[in-house]
């Protein structure tokens, strides 16, 4: 295994377990190293530090271990294990009305680089560095060594999420398997997964529990969803009694998925109306004001050069929202910038509520599922923000 070796003074960070190294640490290697090769991180005196991915970048090291570790099916089985026997402790697994979640956050779960989600009898993969995509044919092995029999697919999407230089040679495809029942159970609903042709990997899962908390809300009031994608918090608000339920995705396909799973639960169309239009020109054009709304858009912004158009976005799409929302009524607004962080999207909310001239108290202040977890030395994990309103 080649070796990179630190500048002196440039281990702290992965001295206190953060799993990125940074190219500016670099001090030297110890001769060409491919993308998606395995290294050892050495400190300036040659000492262990840890051992990753290697890929050309301002991340160029991302850190799978701390310690010496032979790299071999085993390593992949007790890296699978451990996040299941997590998912287990936190009783998302073996239950009869929910079967579907996150069972690999990427440096959450100490695989950086790695995102699983399993969809009842598949498991769907996307890697975001090379070296995962590389190593897919051993973390497949390791899904069907600890799920057994449960498993009847896994299916790789990582052709949306690598790279460009690399993903354009590749193509999505199952490594395991093929035609598991794509219809899963989140307490309950009823929801049809596309992961061949859907957004990520097919269902927005760390919304899971927020979507349960809006239905403590949405017992006989009207409901607004904007860029609802396949009508999450739509079906949670339909099944917690609310008199009316309309969903806004500019998506076409998206409202499709969302009309299906609004049947697929049993409900007719005298209570929920889809609209396939642009969330801001909806919000300026129509007449009703609601009880409850979700805003839920789209990462406004992916680096920290976009990061001030994206706050714009947020606070003009926000205030347009409370003036549409009738006094006493409630919002559940969301970003997933990641460099948008939490204080920065609060201070934009409290912007949109001075520009939309109303007054407004905190619920809740909330966060992904924990089947996204967020790994203690790696604060950077946390990326969904949201705040659920009283608006007067």
């Amino acid at each position: 295994m080649k070796q990179i070796f630190l500048k002196d003074k440039r281990d702290a960070a992965v001295l206190r377990f953060h799993p990125w190294v940074f190219s500016g640490a670099v001090a030297r290697k110890s001769g060409a190293i491919e993308d998606g090769e395995w290294v050892e991180v050495r400190s300036n005196k040659s000492e262990l530090l840890g051992m990753g991915h290697y890929q050309d970048g301002s991340i160029c090291v991302r850190l799978l271990s701390f310690e010496a570790s032979t790299i071999d099916q085993n390593f992949w089985n007790q890296k699978i294990e451990r996040a299941y026997q997590y998912r287990k402790a936190i009783e998302l697994t073996d239950r009869d009305q929910l079967n579907c979640y996150r069972l690999i956050h990427g440096e959450g779960d100490g695989l950086p680089g790695l995102i699983i989600d399993v969809y009842g009898e598949a498991a769907v993969i996307q890697c975001h560095s090379i070296g995962m995509h590389r190593d897919r044919a051993m973390i497949a092995q390791a899904l069907q060594d600890v799920y057994g029999s449960k498993l009847k697919a896994v299916y790789d999407k990582s052709a949306e999420s690598l790279p460009k230089e690399f993903a354009k040679t590749m193509a999505n495809g199952y490594l395991f398997g093929t035609g598991a029942e794509n219809v899963v159970k989140e307490y309950g609903a009823l929801f049809t997964i596309d992961w061949e042709g859907g957004q990520k990997t097919g269902f927005f899962l760390d919304q899971r529990e927020n979507r349960r908390l809006l239905a403590e809300y949405a017992t006989g009031k009207t409901v607004l969803n904007t860029f609802c994608y396949t009508g999450g918090f739509s079906i949670y608000a339909l099944k917690a009694g609310a008199h009316s339920v309309e969903s806004v995705d500019v998506s076409a396909k998206a409202m499709e998925l969302t009309e299906k799973n609004v049947a697929l639960n049993g409900f007719d169309d005298s209570r929920h109306r889809s609209y396939t239009t642009d969330v801001l020109d909806f919000l300026r054009k129509t007449p009703n004001t609601y009880d409850l709304m979700v805003v839920d858009p789209p990462a406004f912004a992916k680096n920290l050069e976009k990061r001030h158009n994206a706050v714009q976005g947020y606070k003009r799409l926000n205030a347009l929202a409370m003036e549409k929302i009738k006094p006493g009524g409630t919002l559940f607004t969301f970003s997933c910038s990641q460099v948008v962080n939490k204080q920065l999207f609060y201070d934009t909310i409290v912007a949109a509520a001075l520009e939309a001239g109303r007054q407004v108290r905190v619920m809740h202040q909330l966060s992904q599922g924990p089947d996204h977890p967020v790994n203690l030395f790696h604060p950077e994990g946390e990326y969904l923000k949201g705040l659920v309103l009283y608006v007067e």
